[in-house]
C-alpha cells in the first residue's frame, strides 16, 4: 500500500514515522494508501528547513520571485488532468469540479504574479526640511497554512502563493484525509524555481498543528476549517505572538425574491446547494423564499430538479456530484438529517439510503430537501456539511435580511432578485461578509479577497488580495535626512518632540 509522505527541505521523506492514518476512496470506501503522521519532531525538522531556505528567497528580487509563480502557474496548468483525478481519488468530488477547485488556486497565483508592484512600498519628497519618507514591505519569514479537506488544492495555493511570492518560506499542513495534492504541488513548486525548503508539506493531525501553533520561528498562522477549531487556532496562535487568520464554517443563505426568475434560480441554488456534495464553505445550504407563492412555486421546481439529478463516482463525466470523504461524516449528516425531522421539519426527499449500483460501499448520499425549517433548530443552526438543502419562508425581505443576519456564522449569502432597490437594500443591510446578486456562490476574484464575518472568521485580514499581501508582510517606515555639510552649529540640539511646523 503506497504511503504518503512529508515534503521537508525539497525532497519526499517519511521518516521514523509511527503512526500512519488511513486515506479511503470515497468511491469504493476501501482504503487505497495510508498518510505518515508527523510528530514534534518532523516539526522541527521542516522549520529548520524553511528557515535555513527563507533569508535567501526573501534577498531574491520580486520579478525573480513572480517568475517562478508564472513558472508554477504553466506546471500546474500541465499537470491539471494528472492533479484533479489525484485530487477526485481522495477527496471524492467529480473530476469537472476538481478542475475547477485547482483553476481557483491558479486564479490567486495569477494575482501573486504581480507582486513586484503589489510589494511596493511608498515614497513622499520633502516630508519635512530636507527630510523624506518611504516605507517598505518586507517578508515575515517562516508562515504556515492549516488547510482542510474540502478544497486540497485551492485553499493551500490561496495561502502560499501570496505568502512564497512575498518572500516568506511556506509550511503547509494539509488535511489527513487528502493529503496527496499538496505533494505534487510542492514538487512543482521546486521544478518552477523555488529553493528547497521554502514549500514543505508536514503530514500530521493536533500533534503538528499544536507544533506550529507554538513553534517560535513561526510567524503567522493561516487556517481554513470548522469555527471551534478556527477559534482555537486563533487564541492558541495569538498567545503565542503569531499574526492569524483563520476561516470557520458557513450556513449560506440564499433570498428568493418574489420578482426572481425562478427556472434560473433554481438552476443556481442547485449546484450551490450540491455540488462537490455540499462540502463547501461558501455552498448554498439554507433557502428562503419570501412570501408563499415564491414558496410554493420555488418548493415545486426544487422537487422537479432534484428527481432529475445524476449523483455518481467521481470519474462520472454525466453525474452533477459524487460520494462525501468519510464514512464517519456520511453518519453525521445522516445524524443532523433525522434531527431536523424531529424538530418538526418536513422531510420532503430523503438522500439517505442512497445506493450506487457497484459502488455500494461508497460513501454516498442522495440530494435531501426540508421544508418548513425554524431559526431555533439545531439543524438550521449548525453547519451540515452535505447534500442537504433547507427551506426557511420568509414574509418580507426584512424577515430575510434578519434571518442570515443573526445566525452565529456570517461567511456568504446570495439575493436572486430582478429589483435593484431590493439588491442594494440588501447589499448593504445584511451582516454577511461575501454577498452574491444573482450569484449562488459569491467567492471573490482573487484581486479582492476572501473572508467572512461573525464566527466564519477570526482574526482582522482576509485570505488572498491585498488582505493577503498585506497579512504575509510588514511595513517598515523609513524617516531619512540628508543635511547639507556644516549647516549645524553647537548648541543647536533640540529636546522637544520634532513636528512638521
Amino acid at each position: 500500500m503506497e504511503t504518503i509522505p512529508h515534503f521537508i527541505g525539497g525532497r519526499r521523506f517519511v521518516g521514523e514515522a509511527r503512526a500512519y492514518g488511513d486515506v479511503f476512496n470515497p468511491n469504493t470506501g476501501a482504503v487505497q494508501s495510508r498518510v505518515v503522521l508527523g510528530e514534534s519532531k518532523e516539526v522541527d525538522e521542516t522549520i529548520r528547513s524553511a528557515v535555513a531556505a527563507q533569508p535567501g528567497w526573501a534577498a531574491v528580487n520580486p520579478q525573480r520571485r513572480a517568475r517562478v509563480m508564472f513558472d508554477f502557474k504553466r506546471l500546474i496548468e500541465a499537470n491539471m488532468k494528472q492533479l484533479a483525478e489525484l485530487l477526485s481519488s481522495e477527496h471524492g468530488k467529480v473530476v469537472a469540479d476538481s478542475k475547477g477547485d485547482i483553476q481557483r488556486g491558479l486564479d490567486v497565483i495569477e494575482f501573486a504574479c504581480g507582486v513586484p508592484h503589489l510589494q511596493k512600498g511608498d515614497f513622499t519628497e520633502g516630508a519635512g526640511p530636507g527630510i523624506d519618507v518611504y516605507s517598505i514591505r518586507q517578508p515575515l519569514g517562516v508562515v504556515a497554512g492549516i488547510t482542510p479537506f474540502n478544497f486540497p488544492a485551492m485553499i493551500p495555493l490561496w495561502m502560499s502563493a501570496v505568502a512564497i511570492a512575498c518572500g516568506n518560506a511556506f509550511v503547509l499542513k494539509p488535511s489527513e484525509k487528502a493529503p496527496s495534492v499538496a505533494i505534487r504541488l510542492a514538487e512543482l513548486m521546486m521544478e518552477a524555481g523555488a529553493p528547497a525548503g521554502i514549500l514543505n508539506v508536514l503530514q500530521g493531525n493536533k500533534t503538528v498543528v499544536d507544533g506550529l501553533l507554538h513553534h517560535p520561528d513561526v510567524k503567522a498562522i493561516s487556517f481554513v476549517g470548522s469555527s471551534d477549531i478556527a477559534q482555537y487556532v486563533y487564541a492558541t496562535a495569538s498567545a503565542n505572538g503569531k499574526r492569524v487568520q483563520a476561516m470557520g464554517g458557513a450556513k449560506n443563505h440564499g433570498i428568493v425574491m418574489p420578482d426572481a426568475d425562478l427556472d434560473q434560480t433554481v438552476n443556481d441554488i442547485m449546484g450551490a446547494a450540491f455540488g462537490s456534495a455540499g462540502e463547501r464553505c461558501m455552498a448554498l445550504p439554507v433557502v428562503v423564499p419570501v412570501g408563499e407563492k415564491t414558496a410554493v412555486a420555488l418548493r415545486q421546481k426544487l422537487v422537479a430538479a432534484i428527481g432529475d439529478m445524476r449523483v455518481g463516482i467521481s470519474t462520472d463525466s454525466d453525474a452533477q456530484y459524487g460520494p462525501v470523504i468519510t464514512q464517519q461524516h456520511k453518519a453525521r449528516i445522516e445524524q443532523y438529517i433525522q434531527m431536523a425531522v424531529d424538530e418538526g421539519s418536513e422531510l420532503v426527499i430523503d438522500g439517505r439510503g442512497f445506493s450506487l449500483q457497484g459502488y455500494e460501499k461508497g460513501f454516498f448520499l442522495g440530494p435531501t430537501l426540508l421544508d418548513h425549517v425554524k431559526p431555533r433548530m439545531k439543524s438550521y443552526q449548525d453547519e451540515i456539511f452535505g447534500p442537504v438543502l433547507q427551506i426557511v419562508r420568509a414574509e418580507n425581505l426584512e424577515e430575510a435580511i434578519m434571518l442570515p443576519s443573526k445566525h452565529a456564522l456570517g461567511n456568504g449569502v446570495a439575493i436572486f432578485t430582478r429589483d435593484g432597490e431590493a439588491a442594494r437594500t440588501f447589499a448593504s443591510s445584511v451582516e454577511v461578509g461575501m454577498v452574491g446578486v444573482n450569484v449562488p456562490i459569491p467567492v471573490p476574484v482573487a484581486y479582492y479577497s476572501f473572508g467572512g464575518w461573525k464566527r466564519s472568521a477570526f482574526g482582522d485580514t482576509n485570505q488572498y488580495g491585498m488582505d493577503g499581501i498585506q497579512f504575509y508582510t510588514r511595513t517598515k517606515t523609513v524617516t531619512q535626512r540628508w543635511p547639507k555639510r556644516g549647516a549645524a552649529s553647537a548648541g543647536d540640539a533640540a529636546f522637544v518632540m520634532p513636528t512638521m511646523s
